[in-house]
């Protein structure tokens, strides 16, 4: 997941002073104005980044009051965003939305997208994927979202072949041992970084890489941001199906992407992002392919 001015609080307390907030605003809390007694209220889970701040300052110069929300729970900003008690939220990517959405029978809406952050291959052992030999062990983390994208990098890489060319659903059981030229260990996301000592390679969130002192630049694989197998894991603004062609959430997209927000972005992961710029037709079309999968 995920990289994610004002902050009313942080997680459970967050949702139940918006949903105090949202009394008496009406059954209509979807058509936020922006203005500052009725802000545009955003569910971000790291609001402590600093493009943040610019991100607010730019909307203000176009006479746009945002609120950030930030959230120490994932579960919980979509959850605010169907409440009404939120106007959007961004905080995650198009395969997390999809489980939401298919879990909960709801139909938050990407209207914009964000970045990729590209998940990378470490090894201790051996200095590019063609060093690790056949039979070889891989750590990969075993939550069921980067699990299947972790499979996906090492198909992407050589190492594995998925049966019917994997999905953002892949399991382990889809690996096609004939086929492929390692065996797969998932652990705890993260124990990944630590298991590097005991395996010939891990595949490692960005959260985690830090943990084993590597950078994203000592990876020795990360999956292509511009690949298909990458476009689940595009990070998006989300909104209320009814709000998809909010004017005034379009242009708080628009300054997202101006240049000093992005520059904030890059640097807020490290140099690992890679913004991406969809059209919300295509991120929608995206996301309904994913919710057929698991249906």
């Amino acid at each position: 997941m995920s990289r994610f001015t004002s902050v009313l609080a942080t997680g459970l307390a967050a949702a139940t002073a918006l949903a105090l907030s949202a009394c008496g605003a009406g059954e209509d809390a979807t058509a936020a104005a922006g203005t500052a007694e009725d802000p545009v209220r955003i569910g971000v889970v790291n609001s402590g980044d600093d493009y943040w701040n610019t991100f607010t300052d730019l909307a203000e110069e176009e006479g746009i009051t945002v609120e950030l929300v930030n959230f120490s729970d994932y579960q919980l900003p979509n959850q605010g965003l169907t409440d009404g008690d939120l106007d959007l939220n961004q905080f995650q990517h198009l395969q997390f939305l999809a489980g939401y959405n298919t879990a909960s029978g709801q139909d938050l809406t990407p209207i914009g997208a964000t970045a990729v952050y590209p998940l990378g291959l470490y090894s201790q052992k051996h200095d590019s994927v063609e060093a690790i030999p056949d039979g070889g062990e891989i750590a990969i983390p075993n939550d069921d979202t980067n699990q299947a994208r972790a499979l996906l990098v090492l198909q992407e890489a050589g190492l594995v072949a998925l049966r019917d060319g994997g999905s953002a659903f892949s399991t382990p059981a889809d690996i096609l041992e004939d086929e492929s030229r390692v065996t797969v260990t998932p652990v705890d996301a993260a124990q990944t970084a630590l298991a590097l000592q005991d395996v010939d390679a891990s595949i490692i969130n960005n959260d985690f890489v830090g943990d084993a002192d590597l950078t994203a630049e000592d990876a020795i694989y990360s999956d292509d941001p511009d690949a298909s197998a990458a476009e689940p894991y595009i990070n998006v603004w989300v909104a209320r199906a009814a709000d998809a062609d909010n004017e005034v959430f379009q242009q708080l997209i628009e300054i997202y992407h101006s240049p000093e927000v992005e520059e904030g972005v890059l640097e807020a992961s490290g140099g690992t992002g890679v913004i991406k710029d969809n059209p919300a037709s295509e991120l929608q079309e995206i996301l309904a392919g994913i919710e057929a999968d698991a249906s």
